[in-house]
């Protein structure tokens, strides 16, 4: 169980990874976490910066779903501006939203990425489903949900038993 939650890639921000590296490596889809994963999990809309980074994935042909376990509201209102898919209230770790956003790119799971700040949503549901994880530093931790802190607690712990 451990080793699920244990990322293929961990990097400082979604700017450190090397997209045209995963290119290369026949990866063609990202699904990405929204809070905290591409912007601070109170920010409203895309900062300059990742709009930036989001024409460089675009440029390189890769398609982006945001999966994310917030709420409609939140998530509509981030996703529909940049004209990227999405799906809300994921319920990450399960299956069914990865499922889903490999759907809607037509790819398989050896074509996907995902890339989120949790081990136990964003890494746990990508690495059971085979897709390629990478976990990147929390933006922010100031505005951090209940769960999400609950969670980040249990990171800890497996972290700790991992090094072990």
């Amino acid at each position: 169980m451990l080793k699920k939650l244990i990322p293929r890639q961990q990097v400082n921000t979604i700017f450190d990874i090397d997209l045209q590296a995963l290119w290369e490596q026949g990866y063609r889809g990202i699904i990405t976490d929204l809070d905290n994963t591409l912007v601070g999990a109170k920010a409203p809309l895309a900062t300059p910066e990742l709009l930036d980074w989001l024409k460089v994935v675009g440029q390189i042909g890769f398609q982006v779903v945001i999966v994310s376990n917030n709420q409609r509201n939140r998530v509509t209102k981030f996703a529909e501006p940049l004209s990227l898919p999405f799906i809300y209230r994921a319920r990450k770790p399960t299956s069914a939203a990865f499922r889903r956003a490999m759907s809607i790119m037509n790819l398989r799971a050896q074509q996907t990425v995902v890339i989120g700040d949790q081990m136990l949503t964003d890494v746990l549901g990508g690495n059971r489903m085979g897709l390629y994880t990478i976990l990147v530093k929390p933006i922010s931790l100031a505005d951090e949900g209940f769960f999400t802190k609950v969670n980040r607690r249990i990171e800890k712990a497996a972290l700790t038993i991992m090094k072990r």
